[in-house]
């Protein structure tokens, strides 16, 4: 049986740490950043640990972690 492929485009989005969890960035940094405050922006810089329900969901499409 050939390999498991991952998810190309999970495998852009999400990291998974490793103990485990799964790390996730933020949106919103691309473009109309005039308007948003500086603590916003440095803030949107760094991810996040997602949610129980959502790191089961992105560890079933990258297999290989």
């Amino acid at each position: 049986m050939a390999k498991m492929k991952s998810h190309r485009g999970a495998a852009k989005r999400f990291k998974v740490t490793g103990g485990g969890k799964v790390i996730k960035y933020s949106s919103h940094k691309s473009h109309i950043l005039e308007k948003k405050s500086a603590k916003r922006k440095r803030q949107l810089r760094h991810g996040q640990v997602a949610s129980k329900p959502d790191a089961k969901r992105v560890k079933e499409l990258l297999p290989y972690k």
